[in-house]
């Protein structure tokens, strides 16, 4: 495709991107430092340049032009002029062809090249990405966002593609994608759980790394973002017919339509492009002291607050800007129920320090788009001052890591109190209970995809992670874990009926607290990933989930958890526990001792403490006993039969009930 010089007419600095409105394309570009950008046209492969134009006009550092006749289809990308100064923060080299960040569609293999640096003079064209121009309208058939309360949510955290590249009822060809989700045998399999929320890792455009490539691994977790607004096509089937984002509308249609909502993991944090001996691809190239912080007196040096080498510079204008049309994208063009913001202590960086005004959270909690979608937060980051837990604006929920290591504790090790179990089991009050805030905003995790599996949790008292090629020195040391008597499987059915039994207890204590639970995907199946807690580079049986060796029993129970959790009152309030009787004299919640009193002071802050009863809305009764023997329970009055227990059923000797060890029993009574 050759279009004369001349023919690029000035256009509109508005909507950013690339935009087809049926007479041709609209470009926009955000550069404030550019001394000239370049839009360089190509065939439909990418390979060869075919056409090269200045954009021919720039309002408020917004360069843009519009080419006439223009279809969708067009293959594109950037050349930005301007000064080469790393020390002074500026790194333009017109030589490096760049990916547009509005890009919908890339398209090309990302290969490391030593062209790829802005040091270089070499022309990278024929290795770089290209986006491409697409105009892709969809047939919602009628879909409505389920817009389930956070007091009936319950989420699952799961893997495009390893939650069914090993499902033997998904259609090979299918296994793996967006497609593969959408399958009717999936979807069943998620709506008899209980699933009202599948929250998905990053399926914005991503690369792996050139480490990991040389050590012929991948990016499998895909936490290292370049095109904000494109779906990855690692996940698209590649049917005739379809694109990744028509797939991927697809997906969303078909679980709206099994009332299960989509949530988003974005990583807004930092990008692909690494430190400052990474690749120049797109931010980088088009205005570097913008887009990205700058160490202070260093401006040839990144901050580096993600380890990854940069940090977004959410504080600029056209960086918020960036964020916001993207999340409005796949909020109103893709029907995205919510987003988990990865490392989202970057999100309220303002001058060094965490706000919970910066710019970015408040165009988030204004915005009309935005005001249905569910937010939440991982709430740290490794900059100083990062960890920042309970210190979200309200309408966000955070992952609640003290919660997590509680409760492992709690189960697995020593040192908990029933004080400390008891303050994370009601959805910790002293983190979330201010500004208005429910208790919807302790999102409550056991395990999630970092970090152990659950069965590896009670398999493993050591990380194993030599297989991601870094001499086991990546992944936490730290996990309160307890391989129960050996490390790793066993033959040993005593050891294996324990484990099976502290699973059990912990996924109980996980669906019963107050607060928003969220279930690995797998955790239900028995995954394991054979003691690996940071599988990120691990796309192999490893992570795939292993559906033909699942275990029916317990995903049996945890939909029955499931179900007892939507039928107590004090669950699905969504209101903070007083400990006071309601009008029919109820009350929410009751901390008993295993005789039957309330507890004292002596009670709760005793460490060896290890058993308790918790009483919910007068007619549920949780017998909790994390100790290594067995208890017997002095019940309160009441005709109490028994719903669910984690091992053998327990022994009911007139009000006495002898409870297993390492194990909880639900109890309800009319």
């Amino acid at each position: 495709m050759s279009v004369p010089a001349d023919s690029l007419l000035p256009g509109s600095p508005w909507p950013p991107g690339a935009d087809f409105d049926g007479a041709g394309v609209n470009f926009a570009l955000f550069s404030a430092h550019a001394e000239k950008v370049e839009l360089c046209l190509f065939d439909a492969t990418g390979a060869t340049e075919v056409a090269r134009h200045a954009l021919p006009a720039c309002s408020n550092s917004v360069w843009h032009g519009w080419l006439p006749d223009a279809r969708p289809g067009l293959v594109y990308g950037y050349r930005v002029h301007g000064l080469h100064a790393p020390e002074q923060g500026q790194r333009f080299n017109p030589a490096k062809l760049l990916l547009d960040p509005y890009a919908r569609a890339v398209i090309g293999e990302f290969r490391d090249d030593p062209r790829h640096a802005d040091s270089d003079s070499r022309d990278n064209a024929d290795v770089a990405l290209k986006a491409r121009v697409i105009d892709e309208p969809f047939d919602w058939q009628g879909d409505v966002n389920p817009r389930t309360p956070w007091s009936q949510t319950f989420i699952c955290e799961a893997h495009v593609k390893g939650l069914t590249r090993r499902h033997p009822a998904v259609p090979l060809e299918l296994r793996g994608s967006y497609a593969g989700i959408a399958h009717p045998a999936v979807i069943d399999h998620l709506q008899k759980l209980g699933i009202t929320a599948l929250q998905l890792l990053p399926v914005q455009f991503f690369l792996d790394e050139p480490r990991l490539s040389r050590n012929g691994l991948t990016n499998y977790w895909g936490y290292n973002p370049l095109a904000w607004f494109a779906p990855t096509p690692r996940y698209w089937s590649g049917r005739p017919g379809t694109t990744p984002l028509s797939e991927f509308r697809d997906m969303v249609r078909a679980l709206h339509s099994a009332g299960i909502e989509v949530i988003l993991d974005v990583v807004f944090n930092h990008s692909a492009e690494l430190d400052s001996h990474g690749p120049t691809l797109s931010l980088r190239g088009i205005d570097n002291a913008s887009y990205y912080l700058l160490a202070p007196h260093r401006p040839a040096e990144y901050e580096n607050h993600t380890g990854c080498g940069n940090t977004l510079n959410l504080a600029h204008p056209r960086v918020v800007q960036l964020a916001m049309d993207c999340l409005r994208y796949w909020a109103t063009e893709c029907h995205v129920d919510g987003f988990r913001f990865d490392l989202a202590s970057v999100l309220g960086r303002n001058q060094g320090r965490f706000d919970a005004a910066a710019p970015l959270l408040v165009a988030i909690g204004q915005d009309p788009v935005l005001a249905g979608c569910k937010l939440i937060a991982e709430p740290w980051d490794i900059g100083h001052g990062g960890y920042q837990l309970g210190r979200f604006p309200p309408g966000w929920a955070e992952w609640n890591d003290q919660y997590r290591d509680t409760l492992r504790q709690f189960w697995l090790t020593e040192g908990v109190s029933r004080a400390a179990f008891a303050r994370r089991f009601a959805a910790s009050s002293d983190l979330f209970r201010h500004d208005g805030r429910g208790p919807e905003a302790s999102l409550n995790f056991i395990t999630a995809h970092d970090g152990f599996t659950l069965a590896d949790l009670v398999s493993y008292n050591h990380k194993h992670n030599q297989a991601n090629l870094e001499h086991n020195r990546d992944g936490h040391n730290h996990n309160h874990g307890w391989n129960c008597g050996e490390e790793g499987p066993t033959s040993d059915p005593h050891v294996n009926l324990l484990r099976l039994r502290v699973r059990k207890a912990l996924l109980a204590t996980l669906l019963l607290a107050q607060g928003t639970p969220m279930l690995l995907a797998g955790d239900e199946l028995g995954h394991s990933q054979q003691g690996n807690n940071n599988a990120y580079c691990q796309d192999n049986e490893m992570t795939w989930l292993n559906w033909a060796e699942a275990d029916p029993d317990l995903s049996d129970y945890v939909s029955r958890l499931l179900t007892i959790r939507r039928q107590i009152p004090a669950l699905a309030s969504g209101r903070w526990w007083r400990g006071q009787p309601d009008d029919t004299g109820a009350k929410d919640v009751e901390w008993l001792n295993p005789s039957g009193t309330h507890l004292e002071a002596h009670d709760w802050d005793d460490p060896a403490g290890k058993a308790l009863m918790i009483r919910l809305s007068g007619n549920w009764l949780l017998l909790v006993n994390a100790s290594a023997h067995q208890v017997v329970f002095r019940l309160p009055r009441g005709d109490w039969t028994l719903c669910l227990s984690s091992a053998d059923e327990g022994v009911l000797s007139g009000e006495k009930y002898t409870v297993a060890a390492r194990s909880v029993t639900i109890l309800q009574t009319k």
